[in-house]
């Protein structure tokens, strides 16, 4: 099933249809709530506020990735050269990633999901899995055991967080220390630069946690694996408002239909479901409600 099989031209055209306002108000809006956390918690330290901060920013640090994410298919902005810039500067290197490496492992995903060569398959194929299983998998994540070892294979220069890919663009790493010197300066000059420690140790546990539910909710347990048709290899989580707030930012949840029409940013994904299920194209595809639902999916026993 291609897009222009099922949708109109008009369809096509006003879905691909790209925003550099409601782009901008994606990253500066994410931009802004990290660092309303990282003033809260640095004006009023408890274990209450740092709680908050650990649930709650990586939702946060996950926006700025699937923001990448977006830039990498060049569906944020109009312009190749906005999508690049803040792509990697605002977006990519924060999270230790890089756009360019992760453009170009996330297209192989694309091209061969629904097949045994997906590069991304390691991620999900193993699912169901024992919940004993995966209790040690989120031990490991909110321990920091998963995110000392992703620090470790990008000190050697592998290509990005998000990514398989093991070489990244060059001088990679100094550019990444440098986005997080500036963004320690900026911290310190508010007065709470200590919060930078609570950024990257939220992002070396729960944020570890939050990516590995979002692998399992796109692509783990779903109706065929090896199915080429999107509707069977990808999954799409109908999420409440809280759950995609921490664990879904930017419509990433809308994982199926991305899949489908991968130029269509994400602000327009909830419009091309509609579109979808208004044809009927979504009739066989089993819905599931929220990332409880997912869970309960991936355990086996």
């Amino acid at each position: 099933m291609r897009p222009s099989d099922v949708l109109s031209a008009q369809e096509r055209e006003q879905l691909l249809e790209r925003s550099d306002f409601r782009a901008w108000v994606h990253v500066l809006s994410t931009w802004a709530l990290t660092f309303g956390i990282l003033l809260l918690v640095g004006h009023f330290p408890s274990v209450i506020t740092l709680l908050f901060a650990w649930i709650v920013l990586p939702g946060r640090q996950l926006s700025l990735a699937v923001l990448m994410h977006e830039a990498g298919h060049g569906s944020l902005f109009k312009t190749k050269g906005l999508n690049t810039w803040v792509g990697q500067w605002l977006c990519a290197l924060p999270t230790l990633g890089d756009l360019a490496a992760y453009a170009r492992g996330h297209t192989a995903h694309h091209r061969l999901a629904g097949t045994d060569e997906d590069p991304d398959l390691p991620n999900y194929r193993a699912y169901p899995i024992k919940k004993s299983s995966l209790y040690r998998k989120w031990t490991r994540d909110l321990t920091g055991q998963t995110g000392f070892k992703l620090l470790a294979a990008l000190a050697t220069g592998a290509g990005s967080q998000m990514s398989k890919e093991t070489v990244g663009s060059s001088n990679l790493v100094a550019k990444q220390v440098l986005v997080h010197l500036l963004f320690a300066s900026i911290l310190i000059a508010l007065g709470v630069g200590w919060t930078w420690f609570v950024w990257m140790g939220t992002f070396l546990t729960s944020y570890m946690w939050v990516v590995r539910l979002r692998q399992v909710g796109e692509h783990a347990v779903v109706p065929n694996l090896y199915d080429p048709d999107v509707r069977m290899n990808t999954r799409t989580v109908e999420a409440p408002f809280w759950q995609r707030f921490l664990l879904a930012p930017n419509n990433v949840n809308f994982h199926m239909e991305h899949h489908f029409m991968a130029g269509v940013p994400c602000y327009n994904l909830p419009k091309l479901r509609a579109i979808l299920k208004s044809k009927g194209l979504l009739d066989d595809v089993p819905e599931v409600k929220g990332y409880g639902q997912v869970l309960k999916l991936a355990v086996a026993d």
